[in-house]
C-alpha cells in the first residue's frame, strides 16, 4: 500500500520531561528521522503549557511524573483550551491504571521509555494525525467505560452514515489504527482518514474514543447487526 503524502510533512514536537539529560537524549534519538523536527523542551507541566500556547507543536511527547505539575494534570489543561492538541505520554511504566487516567486526561495513548527509537518516531507519526496509540487491551476497557450511558439520549446521526462510513465506524470500534482499518478495507491510509473525519463530524463527536463508544451502544461493532462483510 503507498504511504501518504501526509507522512513527508515535518512533524513539529514539543518534549516534556524533569530530567535534562532524558530530554537530551530524546531531542537525539528525533533529530535522527528526517519526519520530525524538535521545536522545545519543557521540565514540568507549567512549562509545557506555556511551550504549547507559544509553539503549537504538532505533538507533544509528555511525561507523567514531573514536579510543580504532573503529565496528567498539564493534558487535561491543554486539552481544555485545545482539544486538538496531540500527547503522547512517556512512561516508565505501563501500568493500566496510570495509563487509563493519562487517556481520560486527554493523552492519545503512550509509549515507554525504554522503547525503540523506531517506535517512538512512529508513535509521534500516528498521535500527530490524529491516531491513537493504545494497546487493544486497554483501548478495550476505555472504550467500555465511555460507552456507559451516562444520561438518555435518542439515537443520533446514524443514519447519515454511508454503508462505508459504517465498516470504518466498526473497525474504530476495536481501537484499530489507520493503517489497520485500510488493510482490513482494502483502502488507502488517506481514505481512512477523510473517513473518520466524515465520521467525527456527522456523530458530533470530538475524537475516535468517543466514536467508538458511540459504535458499542449502538451495535455498530465487527459483531454488531448490519454487517454485510
Amino acid at each position: 500500500m503507498p504511504h501518504s503524502s501526509s507522512e513527508s510533512r515535518l512533524i513539529r514536537v514539543l518534549i516534556v520531561d524533569d530530567h535534562a539529560l532524558f530530554r537530551q537524549g530524546v531531542r537525539a534519538t528525533l533529530n535522527q528521522s528526517a519526519q520530525i523536527e524538535v521545536v522545545g523542551e519543557a521540565a514540568n507541566g507549567m512549562e509545557a503549557i506555556d511551550l504549547y500556547r507559544e509553539l503549537k507543536p504538532d505533538a507533544i511527547v509528555m511525561d507523567i511524573n514531573m514536579p510543580q505539575m504532573n503529565g496528567l494534570e498539564a493534558t487535561r489543561r491543554i486539552k481544555q483550551v485545545a482539544p486538538e492538541a496531540r500527547i503522547l505520554m512517556l512512561t516508565v511504566s505501563d501500568a493500566e491504571d496510570a495509563l487509563f487516567d493519562a487517556i481520560k486526561a486527554g493523552a492519545s495513548g503512550y509509549v515507554l521509555k525504554t522503547a525503540a527509537p523506531e517506535t517512538v518516531v512512529d508513535s509521534i507519526r500516528r498521535v500527530s494525525e490524529g491516531e491513537p496509540v493504545i494497546p487493544g487491551k486497554l483501548a478495550v476497557r476505555i472504550i467500555h467505560e465511555m460507552s456507559k450511558p451516562k444520561e438518555p439520549k435518542p439515537t443520533p446521526h446514524v443514519d447519515q452514515l454511508t454503508e462505508r462510513e459504517i465498516e470504518v465506524l466498526r473497525q474504530m470500534s476495536t481501537g484499530a489504527s489507520n493503517r489497520d482499518i485500510a488493510t482490513a478495507l482494502f483502502i488507502s491510509e488517506n481514505t481512512v482518514r477523510n473517513h473518520v473525519r466524515s465520521i467525527l463530524e456527522k456523530l458530533h463527536v470530538n475524537n475516535r474514543g468517543q466514536a467508538a463508544a458511540f459504535a458499542m451502544r449502538q451495535g455498530y461493532t465487527l459483531e454488531g447487526t448490519n454487517s454485510e462483510n
